[in-house]
């Protein structure tokens, strides 16, 4: 078995003893000096991912889809966990909400498994692509409605676009009326920003959907969950779309940020089209880094490390992309190859889906403010100190000022307002100002786009 290198190899910011830390700080100012340092113990290394939390971290490529496409020997099912069945994890440690056992397809295996993403999957194989992309395009223009006409002519993309945007998209996907989606949406930002109750504010708006859809079924992703041949209970329906929105939202904020500045960026090569940004960034900057915990279900030997069982293996996606091993003939590979959505039976159910909301995204961003640059260079801009994601932490950018209207918006109507039911129209429609009062918004941000999209 491999031994640790020297305390003197260890690279600035890491500890000079124990496991390297894949959080804080140092992390963050420098992810792939950490996994060029871990590569040194073999195709994979001991970390800790939070305080007091290890586990054994994949980082070559080829070791990473043996783990993911072998689950006769690796499991998803993190009840197994050694440490923490054992009490040797902080209960308030931040892997917790990470890894911790949900009733859903991610953390599920065999028949379970089968089912429930069988049930995902179908629902998805629904979704109308043209719809995606307006929707998509509706939502990205009335987030750059709200900066595109200040006076100062700048903005920060991560905030102000690239984070809500998901969102917006995902509650009307999910056919969430206004008042539930304003709290969906507040409920699973407050979960990604540590905001105490936001798990009780998004399982709440969650449950009273569910509910509604029972008494009123409509053309939209919680309803076919539902009504999918695999009988789902209202509790896994509602961790099959927890496991959509916190597996959706924060990836594709990530992809959208990273690929709008390396498209913007200095060392972009101009007429190469928005797909390659997107997909040159999710080889080098895997918006997932580290993450599909697995569980050996016996002690496992991998390229000279022990894995043993029932202590999580993680995968760095980060890592085994950009793999030394891999990059000599990655020309000669798909460009679909890399692990960004994953592989095996756990693979993204939605990459089709989310590399199309992220091109529209971004495409549109370039079509509405087409002399739009980054006020900073590409080098320069920080990446979110967490294991989890690799996200940018801002994107600043300056353009010309000018207004983006509800004019702009395609002819269909957000899903969430198409299958409103006939008296919930009436009431918006009769609930509108004349021309002549200012319209005064105070519900959240669904509620304002919904507004915004209806010309209030």
């Amino acid at each position: 078995m491999q031994q640790p290198p020297d305390a003197q190899e260890i690279p600035p910011g890491c500890p000079a003893h124990g496991n390297v830390q894949l959080y804080g700080p140092s992390f963050g100012a420098d992810p792939d000096g950490h996994y060029a340092h871990l590569r040194s113990f073999g195709p994979s290394a001991p970390v800790d991912i939070a305080p007091d939390v290890q586990v054994e971290l994949i980082t070559s490529y080829d070791a990473a889809l043996y783990v993911l496409q072998n689950p006769a020997s690796f499991v998803r099912d993190s009840r197994r966990w050694n440490a923490l069945n054992e009490g040797r994890v902080p209960a308030d440690s931040p892997a917790l909400p990470m890894m911790s056992y949900r009733p859903n397809a991610l953390f599920s295996d065999g028949a379970a498994h089968a089912r429930l993403r069988q049930a995902v999957t179908d629902s998805l194989a629904t979704v109308n692509e043209l719809q995606l992309v307006r929707q998509t395009q509706q939502s990205a223009d009335y987030l750059i409605s709200r900066f595109s006409s200040e006076p100062r002519g700048q903005a920060e993309l991560m905030s102000e676009y690239a984070q809500p945007l998901p969102l917006l998209v995902f509650s009307d996907l999910f056919g969430c009326p206004p008042e539930i989606g304003d709290r969906v949406i507040a409920g699973i930002s407050g979960i990604f920003e540590g905001t105490p109750g936001a798990d009780e504010v998004l399982g709440g708006a969650l449950t009273e959907l569910i509910a509604l859809k029972r008494r009123r079924p409509a053309a939209d992703l919680t309803t076919r969950l539902m009504e999918h041949s695999a009988r789902l209970s209202d509790e896994e329906v509602l961790h099959q779309l927890v496991t959509l929105l916190s597996g959706g939202t924060a990836p594709l904020t990530a992809a959208i940020g990273t690929s709008s500045a390396l498209y913007l960026g200095e060392e972009w090569q101009t007429g190469l089209p928005v797909e390659d940004a997107i997909a040159q960034s999710l080889w080098n900057y895997a918006p997932i880094a580290n993450y599909a915990a697995h569980y050996p279900v016996h002690d496992v030997e991998l390229g000279g490390r022990l894995l043993r069982a029932n202590d999580p293996v993680l995968v760095s996606f980060a890592a085994a992309n950009t793999d030394p091993k891999l990059t000599e003939h990655r020309q000669q590979l798909s460009a679909k190859a890399h692990l960004a959505f994953g592989a095996g039976p756990h693979a993204c159910p939605a990459k089709d889906p989310a590399f199309m909301i992220a091109v529209t995204a971004v495409e549109t961003l370039l079509n509405r403010l087409p002399d739009i640059e980054m006020r900073v260079p590409f080098r320069t801009l920080a990446w979110a100190p967490t294991p989890w994601s690799r996200s940018l932490v801002t994107l600043p950018v300056r353009f010309t000022p000018r207004t983006v209207s509800s004019a702009a918006e395609p002819a269909q109507a957000p899903a969430a307002q198409q299958h409103a039911p006939a008296e919930q129209r009436s009431a918006a429609r009769s609930s509108q100002p004349s021309a002549s009062a200012a319209p005064q918004h105070k519900g959240g941000m669904f509620s304002r786009f919904l507004a915004w999209t209806r010309g209030e």
